[in-house]
């Protein structure tokens, strides 16, 4: 058989892709699993973005797209930038691509060489360092301690910043933490990034609208436009609108950083679908009170999730202040074994055993760059979320 490229021994798969589908092979076999592993809304799409859809097909708009966004898109994702986060981007500064992991990829293949470094705060969304790999970069992970509300400390930052660093990758609300940056946290971080002006920065705001408690969302180069003509503003319409299956991800950058993640895209798989991009125009420019109602129902989620997980033997929950995810720390777990005979020295151990045992899917800090703890998605029904608190409960109790 020949052979394949050495640089698959490099790039893993999503260990979330990995417990999903655990959990989907116990439910086949008939096992009841919730699974709390998939960052994915359980909310409908929006009714009036599915019309669309049904009205571009309808009247033939089903041919090949422009290869960077139809400009109906384009032209929504430019009044969405500035109505959202006061950033003005000219319409071929803006790329449509296949979500936002597109996005990022195509960045990251447009500006890395082998041997350059991309920093990345951790925990971090597991793609991140993935996807840096591809092209031969180096991951540089960054603590973001919980003691310091796992938020990036600029003095961290500027530690790790070398004359071979290519991005800086930012993404608050975080995934998996739910860890996000006040304005003056996040004008910190842009007084160290302006003393390197050799760096790129990636801003993923993927969970904007997901924050709580009256915080205040703000992104890199709202808060310092001087870092603007450097910075890839990352976005979609998967979480905020519950879209996931349409896969539109969006960024808005300098035109010349632009221009070349263009000429990865269109060499990798062109444009995007013109059903999903007439959806999602109509998401961002329809109404868009259903972002305020969904938000008051994950506040609740959350509340409830952490209540919950703080009652559990041996487990300490942290109250993030967005997206829809929550990082437990599990160290009061450890040295110990389990009903089922697992014994848990690792938080991988802990998720596995809670999956085969209790039939609750999570995924293991580890694979964020961070243990011992779990991440946990509570982006799904609250009688779901009680009844697997409800099971972790029980499986802690069980520990000996």
């Amino acid at each position: 058989m020949p052979a394949l490229a050495e640089r698959l021994k490099n790039v893993s798969i999503s260990a979330s892709v990995v417990m999903t589908v655990k959990g989907r092979e116990l439910a086949a076999k008939g096992v009841k699993v919730i699974s709390l592993a998939s960052g994915e809304p359980d909310f409908p799409t929006p009714p009036h973005a599915i019309e669309a859809a049904h009205q571009a097909a309808l009247r033939g708009d089903t041919r090949y797209p422009p290869q960077d966004g139809t400009p109906a898109l384009k032209a929504a994702v430019q009044r969405k930038f500035r109505r959202d986060n006061n950033l003005d981007y000219a319409l071929d500064e803006i790329l449509i691509g296949n979500g936002g992991k597109q996005i990022i990829h195509s960045a990251m293949m447009a500006t890395c060489d082998p041997g350059d470094e991309v920093v990345i705060p951790s925990p971090f969304w597991i793609s991140y360092a993935e996807i840096a790999k591809i092209p031969g970069a180096v991951p540089v992970p960054v603590n973001c301690p919980q003691n310091n509300g796992f938020r990036l400390r600029p003095e961290d930052l500027d530690a790790a910043i070398t004359p071979r660093t290519r991005w800086v990758m930012l993404n608050f609300p975080n995934n998996p933490t739910g860890a996000a940056c006040t304005r003056a946290q996040m004008r910190a971080i842009a007084e160290v990034l302006l003393r390197h002006p050799h760096v790129w920065v990636l801003s993923d705001d993927m969970y904007e609208h997901m924050i709580y408690d009256g915080f205040e969302f703000c992104t890199i180069a709202e808060v310092e436009p001087r870092l603007k003509e450097r910075t890839l503003t990352v976005n979609g319409v998967s979480k905020t609108y519950a879209m996931t299956g349409w896969r539109i991800g969006f960024g808005g950058g300098p035109r010349a950083l632009i221009r070349g993640m263009l000429t990865m895209q269109g060499q990798a798989t062109a444009g995007v679908s013109t059903i999903s991009q007439a959806a999602a125009a109509a998401a961002l420019d329809g109404p868009q009170d259903l972002i305020r109602e969904r938000q008051a129902i994950y506040k609740e989620r959350r509340d409830l999730v952490v209540d919950l997980l703080n009652q559990a033997e041996g487990i300490a929950c942290h109250k993030p202040e967005g997206a829809f995810y929550v990082f437990p720390n599990i160290a009061g777990c450890l040295g110990k074994t389990s009903k089922g005979g697992r014994r848990i020295e690792t938080d991988t151990d802990f998720a596995l055993a809670l999956l085969e045992e209790k039939h609750v899917a999570t995924v293991q800090g580890a694979a964020y760059g961070m243990s011992p703890y779990l991440r946990i998605s509570y982006a799904t029904d609250t009688a779901s979320l009680r009844e697997a608190c409800a099971r972790i409960q029980e499986f802690c109790r069980e520990l000996r």
